[in-house]
């Protein structure tokens, strides 16, 4: 069994094709097969099924799967810590992270990474939940991940600092106008915009868990897929919701509102091996940047949450 016959079993899987596997990795068809085979033969049986439309794991296959891709990554990962330990010099740095984070924070740190580093070419990784996102970072896709603090992770974990929860609503809601912060059992006769990734407390939505708390369960208006286009309903008008602020930063019309015991969640940046070159340089960038509150920046109705977490959880 080797490195390269394990490439091979990912790049088919992640093709779902033969042809196209061997046009990527620049091979010819029958001899990307032979590898295959060899490989078959190697681990005693049938790793690969043909199927009507492309081609699947046989149950062999989806258990060596994950093994593979981990030694392909972490081959990959090999050359390019080795290529980085004099420094960010040059090559390429992987990222992963939440979808939230992506299009909310991310993108100052790799615009000033782009100005101090223009050889260090960033391939960013985008989840749409910490399960998936902790999940593909023991598989090896990427060099370091920026998300909430993975449980019982085994390699380091960089604190970067907190990201401020609030209620999120539209220019004309009454609630704008409110020059404190709002208690959420006042808001209990009001309409909620959800997010499928919200956060399980306790085996609740998260949403459901803090209202229970005050005395109300939440009124849903519409469900959505992804934090970003909840902000966006909201605004709309079709209800409030819970967000990082940073979600609404750049949506116009977007009001942050406080309640009145403030929600924090922690982010950090967490990596299978140690800190070096690019990745500690990186690392180092977001805990300048990520989380800073831009100096004299409020949007119409922002107001600084301040106090102290009451919960560590809320919609991804």
């Amino acid at each position: 069994m080797s490195l390269r016959q394990m490439e091979y079993l990912v790049a088919v899987v992640e093709e779902e094709s033969f042809t196209r596997a061997a046009e990527l990795l620049n091979v010819t068809q029958s001899a990307l097969s032979h590898q295959i085979k060899a490989l078959e033969r190697d681990v005693g049986g049938p790793l690969l099924e043909r199927r009507p439309r492309g081609i699947g794991l046989t149950p062999m296959g989806r258990a060596f799967l994950p093994h593979a891709e981990l030694a392909v990554r972490s081959a990959e990962q090999a050359r390019r810590a080795a290529k980085a330990a004099a420094g960010a010099a040059g090559g390429e740095l992987h990222i992963a992270s939440l979808h939230a984070l992506a299009v909310g924070v991310l993108p100052p740190v790799f615009a000033r990474w782009r100005r101090a580093f223009p050889a260090v070419r960033l391939h960013l990784h985008e989840y749409a939940s910490t399960e998936e996102l902790r999940d593909h970072m023991e598989r090896g896709v990427a060099d370091v991940a920026v998300g909430p603090r993975p449980e019982g992770w085994h390699g380091p974990v960089v604190p970067l600092g907190h990201e401020e929860i609030m209620v999120i609503t539209s220019a004309g809601d009454p609630l704008a106008a409110r020059t404190g912060p709002v208690t959420l059992s006042e808001l209990a006769g009001r309409d909620w915009v959800r997010c499928a990734l919200e956060p399980v407390v306790e085996g609740k939505r998260w949403l459901d868990w803090v209202c229970e708390r005050a005395g109300f369960t939440p009124r849903t208006a519409v469900w959505t897929e992804h934090s970003s286009t909840a902000v966006r309903m909201a605004v709309a008008g079709m209800g409030l919701v819970t967000a990082p602020v940073h979600m609404a930063r750049d949506v116009p019309g977007a009001v942050t509102v406080p309640v009145d015991r403030p929600w924090r969640r922690e982010q950090t940046a967490f990596t299978r091996v140690g800190l070096t070159g690019s990745t500690a340089a990186f690392v180092a960038l977001c805990r300048e940047l990520a989380f800073a509150e831009p100096a004299g920046h409020h949007a119409a109705g922002d107001r600084p949450a301040g106090g102290q977490t009451r919960t560590s959880s809320a919609t991804g």
